[in-house]
């Protein structure tokens, strides 16, 4: 295909669309509702181009396939929902401190545990950033419409390869199964991050010294000889408890994140210039507070939306630039309070409104205005 393609499509299809756009080679993942259109889909697409699918036993050996693959040099991805993405947890904090690029897609419903598997929720949104022990780097990127489940599939492989880290996707189960136009950019339309190589002659000699925030290359299996743990470790990979490289190492994984925010903080404002009631939501609850936003607008209340795309690393900066104005802040989310947890670290308690929904049902507009209304 040389062209651009309008389809209409499911959200989960264009998130396997955008792996695919993005150079994917290999998925392993276990079916979990609502996560499954995702693997269904890359297993019919990947064989067909020279790809790899695997269906694992469980969600930890998925991810456990996928950080091997990715360390022979394929983009690697899995899928799954909130029981598996806690599965996942101690693999990711592995691949974290190996900094190997992976993508992981959490299509999120109802909990604890089996809680209600085919409702939607946002019950991950906390579990991306501390899931896994021991201070790490997080990405996770929040996409609301099927465009930006496309969208922000490419970006996290970009980001995943840049960073050498693994990066999360966290959709919800009304993004995930929603369908919309979607527009399927040409080849060469996005730019595509690649795998830095080693050197000419195939050798990675210091596979985790720094190059500036972030390592030199990622050596690949039959090219190089190098040594993958999840220890401590020093540039040739190999374990060490010498408390200065261990200090430099654990500082330098999550610095290279931090110091360059510019390439992955990403955030939609409506209204936020004079605005004097902020709402703050991401995914499927931040396309109901669009509305409310627009219904109070038409009342002359002087209201505005701040949506993170990139919920991890949250953009701090941004958000206290508006709610600082703000004399209300509203947060309405499917779950009992994640994001209001965040939000209130960066302005008083007092001025915030939650509005929380864990019945399983989609949050409306309705529901966010009456709660609003209520807390007058």
């Amino acid at each position: 295909m040389t062209e651009r393609r309008e389809v209409f499509v499911q959200g989960n299809i264009a998130c396997a669309e955008g792996a695919l756009y993005a150079g994917c080679s290999f998925f392993a993942g276990y079916p979990i509702t609502p996560s499954t259109e995702v693997a269904e889909h890359l297993s019919e697409e990947l064989p067909k181009r020279g790809g790899t699918f695997i269906q694992m036993e469980d969600e930890i050996a998925s991810l456990g396939a996928v950080i091997g693959a990715a360390l022979t040099g394929a983009k690697a991805m899995t899928a799954t929902s909130g029981p598996g993405f806690s599965l996942m947890q101690e693999l990711i904090g592995y691949a974290c401190i190996a900094e190997v690029p992976c993508v992981i897609v959490d299509i999120m419903r109802g909990g604890p545990s089996t809680g209600l598997p085919t409702s939607p929720a946002q019950s991950d949104l906390l579990q991306a950033k501390w899931g896994t022990h021991g201070d790490h780097p997080s990405i996770a990127l929040v996409p609301n419409s099927v465009e930006e489940m496309f969208s922000e599939t490419v970006r996290a492989f970009n980001l995943a390869e840049y960073f050498r880290t693994p990066v999360i996707i966290l959709g919800d189960e009304i993004i995930g199964h929603m369908r919309e136009k979607l527009s399927i950019p040409a080849p060469g339309e996005i730019e595509i991050v690649n795998r830095k190589l080693p050197d000419s002659d195939g050798v990675c000699r210091l596979p985790y010294r720094a190059d500036g925030k972030y390592p030199a290359c990622l050596p690949n299996f039959g090219q190089s000889r190098f040594h993958v743990t999840g220890l401590n470790h020093d540039e040739s990979g190999f374990p060490t408890s010498d408390p200065s490289i261990v200090q430099e190492s654990n500082a330098r994984i999550i610095e290279k994140i931090y110091h360059q925010r510019e390439m992955i903080d990403k955030v939609e404002v409506r209204y936020c210039d004079d605005v004097e009631m902020l709402l703050v939501a991401v995914g499927s609850a931040a396309r109901a507070a669009e509305e409310v936003v627009e219904e109070y607008r038409r009342k002359g209340v002087k209201a505005g939306l701040f949506r993170p795309v990139t919920l991890w690393p949250f953009p701090k900066k941004q958000f206290r630039e508006y709610a600082e104005r703000a004399g209300r802040v509203v947060v309405p989310e499917m779950n009992m309070g994640q994001l209001r947890t965040v939000v209130e670290r960066f302005i008083p308690s007092s001025k915030i409104v939650p509005v929380n929904l864990v019945n399983g049902e989609p949050i409306d507009p309705e529901f966010i205005i009456f709660t609003i209304e209520k807390c007058r």
